[in-house]
This record gives C-alpha cells, sequence and structure tokens, in this order.
C-alpha cells in the first residue's frame, strides 16, 4: 500500500509490535475520538517484523474505542519509517509515535525515528515516551513570545480545550541570575524587573484566551534554558508541548535544536510543532 492511500487530515500513528507502539496507539485513539478525526494506523514494513502487526493493533484499537465511533483504516507501507512518515506528515493533521526512552547519547547511535521524524515533519508530531508517573492533567507549552511561536501556543490551546485540561504557558530567559543563583520557575512578581517579560507573556496568549476561553490559562516565567526548563515540568504534565524552529543551510551541521534536547530529557509526552506550521493546511476535518 503506498502513502497515497492514507486519508488527509488523518491522526497518524506508528505501530511495530512493540510496547512502544501500543503506547503511541492509546494515545492516538483517545485524540482520534476527542477530536473527531480519521484514526490512519500504519506499520512499515521490516525485514524481521512480527506477524499480525496490523491485525492486532486494530483489534487494540476496536478495543480501546470500546462503544465510541472510530473511523479507521490499517496502512502497512514499504519503506524506511524515518521517510514514510516525514512524507505522511505533509498531508496529516497529527503524527503520533512511540519512544523508548533511551536517552540523548543512545538515540543518536540508534538512529531515533521520533527524533529524525520530528527535525522534518510539516505537521505536529506527539512522541510518547515512557513514564512511571501519573501526572495531573496539565498541558505546558514554551513560549518566547514572538510571532513565531502563534502555531506552538495555537496547538496547545486546542490540546487543552480538546480534552479540558489546565494549560500553563512558560515562558524562559537568560540573565545574570540564572547563571549566578541557578535556574527555576520565578514565584514572585515583587519588583524584580520583569514586568516588560510579563507583558509580553500577556499579550501573546492574549488572542488565543479569547478563542479558547473554556481554557484555564497561567502564565509563568522560568529562568534558564529551555530544554532544562520545560523538561523539568514533563513531572506534572501530560503534554509538554514546545515549538520547532527551522535552522538555516549555514549552522544546520552544528545546530542543536531546543526541541529535540526537551523530547530527548522529557518524561512525559511530548509534542513538537513546526513553527512554519499553517493552521489549516493538512487540517481538513476527516470524521
Amino acid at each position: 500500500m503506498t502513502k497515497d492511500a492514507v486519508p488527509g487530515g488523518s491522526i497518524v500513528v506508528g505501530v511495530d509490535g512493540s510496547e512502544h507502539g501500543e503506547r503511541a496507539l492509546a494515545w492516538a485513539v483517545d485524540q482520534a475520538l476527542t477530536a473527531k478525526r480519521h484514526l490512519a494506523i500504519v506499520h512499515c514494513a521490516g525485514h524481521s517484523e512480527p506477524p499480525g502487526v496490523l491485525t492486532e493493533a486494530a483489534r487494540d484499537a476496536m478495543f480501546l474505542a470500546g462503544d465510541a465511533d472510530l473511523l479507521m483504516s490499517v496502512h502497512r507501507i514499504e519503506d524506511d519509517p524515518r521517510d514514510a512518515f516525514t512524507d505522511l506528515s505533509r498531508h496529516a493533521s497529527l503524527i503520533v509515535l512511540g519512544s523508548r526512552g533511551l536517552g540523548a547519547v543512545r538515540s543518536i547511535l540508534l538512529g531515533s525515528v521520533s527524533a529524525a521524524v520530528t527535525r522534518a515533519a510539516e505537521c505536529p508530531v506527539v512522541v510518547c515516551r515512557p513514564t512511571e508517573l501519573s501526572p495531573e492533567p496539565r498541558v505546558v507549552v514554551g513560549c518566547d513570545g514572538g510571532p513565531e511561536s502563534a502555531p506552538v501556543l495555537e496547538f496547545a490551546f486546542e490540546q487543552a480545550s480538546l480534552h479540558g485540561w489546565p494549560l500553563t504557558v512558560m515562558h524562559c530567559f537568560w540573565d545574570v541570575m540564572a547563571a549566578t543563583t541557578g535556574q527555576g520557575r520565578v514565584t514572585s512578581a515583587a519588583d524584580d524587573g520583569l514586568d516588560d517579560l510579563r507583558l509580553l507573556l500577556a499579550e501573546s496568549v492574549a488572542g488565543l484566551a479569547e478563542k479558547y476561553p473554556d481554557v484555564e490559562v497561567t502564565r509563568e516565567l522560568a529562568r534558564g534554558l529551555v530544554d532544562q526548563c520545560l523538561s523539568g515540568r514533563s513531572l506534572d504534565a501530560t503534554l509538554l508541548v514546545i515549538g520547532r524552529s527551522e535552522p538555516t543551510a549555514v549552522d544546520r551541521v552544528l545546530y542543536s535544536s531546543c526541541a529535540l534536547a526537551v523530547l530527548e530529557r522529557a518524561d512525559t509526552t511530548v509534542a513538537v510543532v513546526p513553527e512554519t506550521l499553517s493552521r489549516g493546511t493538512n487540517d481538513e476535518p476527516t470524521h
């Protein structure tokens, strides 16, 4: 079956017969039902694939859906999963993948599929990482206050609204105090010289707060590097959302993406959203 057979606007989930794929499938089924979207279950065939991967995944998806109306299709694609899911991202609303949680060094050596897809995907990619915790439902999104963060914030608000979860919008910054006294959340609004940053953060969420009045929003400042501050919130977040900027040709080789750093460090599900994402391009209703 070709990638063209996957309906546009689908939530695409990768399965491979592993527990990591099962974790991704469970998240994708819930998302498809909540967002009322078509679910495309995709397996990229290999030389030693487990038998019946798609049949078992389809059966599991129907079990997870229960009596709910789940519109679903299964697809076996003869391609490298990195290439397949990157190509599918051009027409999907969302790509959902599992992660072994191997840590930064081993993931680089093993060529992690999830890391490779998040680097190049044209739609948001959700990576379901293993965790032994059960945090209270909450979305935490990193925001720099610039116009590039608009698609990232939109995605975070949308997820919080769909699931009925509260949302924390975090702006990370670096100053002398971060270097001398350490990193962490700013817990006091006393005369600390950060009023401009608070205003920037408030302005960046104002329009979306009006668009999604049902979302309970908390704005938060944090001193330190984005990946460290945001990953530190993974213990009390159901979903971390971060944007992926596009490196220039000159610095592509040495470019270290904050999004990928968060992906490696986090102990919860992470959504990586391209800052160039145009809402509506991959977003046709399919259910």
